[in-house]
């Protein structure tokens, strides 16, 4: 009977989760972007440890991934990696992953076992099909070509057709190296760079509404969202709300639903 009773609550914990995500794209897939901070190979790694993070926390919820740009780091982790996350309420379970991420440790890298501090910045973009009525001009993008490198390609790209472009009135950069051919990874890039700008214009008027309003809250994308210390104690904990485990190794494996549900709830 008790098993039952945690049954029962347990789903309606989950149906009263899903009613918070009422947003206009909470139900879209969304493209998931990591990109480290400075400190060279420390915050490439750190980078490759979340991007780890979070497809391990896909695969518990059974969504598919697709790899659109995977660059290697120079010595160790990555520089970018930017995934497709598809699966129903994907973007509205991992919009509030946006934001600084750091970590603090023992360095593998440090011949003399320094802590270090790292940083890593995570980007989430809804996929968007229908409704989005950004108008890019051609002149106001720069296209770049380079080698595909990485597992981004799938072993099939080994021709310079990976592309990049950059949308020069905002400084926002998008990539992809996935398609076979350079016209389809063009296309895809700039499907993704509408998505972006057009939420980049929803957060810029709903900054001016909260500015109307009084509201204060910071919403930038350079804000630290979260903290995971390795050392000299386990702690993660989520500058938001609060939250807070010692089990930092489970965190790092993809268990982040108690951070996700707690930001969901403070929203609403």
């Amino acid at each position: 009977m008790e098993q039952e009773t945690v049954s029962i609550e347990q789903k309606v914990e989950e149906v009263s989760l899903i009613l918070l995500l009422d947003g206009p794209y909470d139900k879209n897939d969304c493209v998931l972007e990591i990109h480290p901070g400075a400190g060279g190979t420390e915050s490439c790694d750190w980078a490759l440890m979340l991007y780890r993070m979070y497809t391990r926390w896909c695969e518990k919820k059974k969504y598919k991934i697709d790899i659109l740009d995977y660059q290697d780091g120079e010595e160790a982790g990555i520089k970018s990696v930017a995934i497709r996350v598809k699966g129903k309420n994907a973007y509205g379970y991992l919009k509030n992953e946006k934001g600084v991420h750091r970590l603090v440790r023992l360095s593998p890298f440090d011949s003399n076992n320094r802590r270090h501090t790292s940083f890593a910045s995570v980007e989430v973009t809804p996929e968007i099909e229908q409704d989005n009525d950004i108008e890019i001009d051609e002149k106001d993008l720069k296209i770049d070509v380079y080698r595909s490198s990485g597992c981004g390609g799938q072993g099939v790209n080994t021709t310079d057709s990976a592309v990049r472009i950059t949308h020069l009135p905002t400084k926002t950069v998008v990539t992809c190296q996935n398609e076979r051919s350079q016209i389809q990874n063009k296309e895809q890039a700039l499907k993704v760079l509408k998505n972006k700008l057009l939420i980049k214009k929803l957060e810029e008027q709903e900054q001016k509404m909260n500015e109307i309003k009084g509201d204060q809250a910071n919403i930038n994308f350079g804000s630290q969202i979260r903290s995971y210390v390795l050392h000299p104690y386990s702690m993660v904990k989520d500058h938001r709300t609060n939250v807070e485990t010692s089990n930092v190794s489970k965190v790092l494996d993809g268990d982040i639903d108690m951070f996700i549900e707690a930001n969901l709830k403070q929203k609403r």
